[in-house]
């Protein structure tokens, strides 16, 4: 079936985390897919951050052989965390499909395959499963067919490619929620049962092992109390039950994933 091809706006939110940034835009700019805006926002690093910024934003800009249709615009100015970012991008951005993306692309087709699959199914968005991963030591496997809410599942969020219409619908990210507003924004589309969700089998995003909803024992029990909160103020049945299968599907992900790498240094 063919399309009008839609702008993608990958949203990119960053703070003194160079090198991880410098991977990230390096397999952003791989991609295959022929219309994609990178939107960065810096919360004013102090690393050297902004600076690779400015950089790859000017050579975007001025090599428009090699970059093609990639377009990029950023700021870098102090801000009141990652959610706070990420709705500061979404409102710089002009895409027709949003996605989050601060992580590693698995292939060079991945936006292609998401656009694909959304349009060809005429979903509101569009979700993969995840890895987790520590360079090349695979942490977590998020394997996640679309589900039951109240069973404990979640599409993961770095893998949502969602079309614009979506955040105008529901709003975006709550900055109230430290860690958890990504999961407090999927509950809140997710919840009444109109979103037409998209999935796609395969591993398409590799996601650096760390950040604000893995930090630590007390970092997690910050999340699950988000999560719980997340659940109870959008009015969603059994919050408790939920929680406690969210935490066993978690667990589940971790054993998979030490599996799959014994597989992968076995067979290596």
């Amino acid at each position: 079936m063919e399309h009008k091809i839609k702008k993608v706006s990958l949203i990119m939110t960053t703070y003194n985390c160079h090198d991880q940034f410098l991977i990230s835009i390096e397999s952003a700019l791989d991609q295959d897919y022929p219309d994609i805006e990178l939107v960065i926002v810096d919360g004013g690093s102090t690393d050297g951050t902004a600076d690779l910024i400015r950089e790859y934003a000017d050579k975007i800009s001025k090599d428009r052989e090699k970059y093609g249709n990639f377009t990029c615009k950023w700021i870098s100015e102090p801000d009141k965390g990652i959610y706070d970012g990420m709705n500061k991008g979404i409102g710089m951005s002009s895409g027709d499909i949003i996605a989050v993306f601060n992580d590693e692309f698995t292939c060079r087709d991945a936006v292609s395959n998401y656009v694909h699959i959304l349009e060809d199914g005429n979903y509101d968005a569009v979700h993969s499963d995840l890895v987790y991963a520590d360079g090349d030591v695979w942490k977590r496997y998020w394997h996640m067919p679309n589900g039951n809410l109240h069973l404990g599942w979640m599409p993961a969020h770095p893998t949502l490619y969602i079309r614009r219409e979506v955040y105008d619908r529901y709003g975006l990210y709550k900055t109230e929620y430290r860690s958890s507003s990504d999961y407090e924004f999927m509950i809140r589309i997710l919840a009444d049962g109109r979103l037409k969700l998209g999935y796609i089998p395969k591993v398409l995003i590799k996601m650096f092992y760390g950040g604000t909803s893995s930090a630590g024992l007390k970092g997690y029990a910050r999340n699950t109390r988000e999560a719980y909160l997340s659940l109870v103020n959008n009015k969603v049945a059994f919050p408790v039950t939920i929680i406690v299968l969210r935490i066993i599907r978690t667990l589940h992900q971790y054993r998979v994933a030490d599996k799959m790498q014994k597989e992968l240094e076995h067979y290596n």
